[in-house]
């Protein structure tokens, strides 16, 4: 699990819609008491953003057509973590050639 926090319209469906399932898993966690702290300490997560980043993925979603059903249940935790999305946007790229061929028609 990982928030890339790079631009949503730069991801690929699968990338996009990944990410989208990894804030409700992290969410679920936290709600179930499950510690993030390696995600935390790897740079995976900041428990701060979880929230916007998932409105800012539901945004593309929508806008390519996708449907959205699932809120994002609440949830309480500090903030936690920092997220390096210049590295995340090299090693997307790296990952996907479909999320590269978005971002190169940027």
């Amino acid at each position: 699990m990982r928030l890339w926090l790079v631009d949503p319209s730069k991801m690929c469906r699968k990338h996009l819609l990944g990410e989208h399932v990894e804030c409700h898993m992290f969410v679920g966690c936290i709600n179930k008491g499950v510690s993030l702290n390696g995600y935390i300490n790897k740079g995976l997560v900041n428990t701060g953003l979880i929230k916007n980043r998932h409105n800012e993925l539901v945004k593309e979603m929508k806008k390519r057509g996708m449907n959205h059903k699932s809120q994002l249940p609440s949830f309480n935790i500090p903030i936690l973590g920092y997220v390096d999305v210049k590295g995340n946007e090299k090693e997307l790229a790296k990952r996907c050639c479909e999320c590269k061929f978005r971002d190169d028609k940027k």
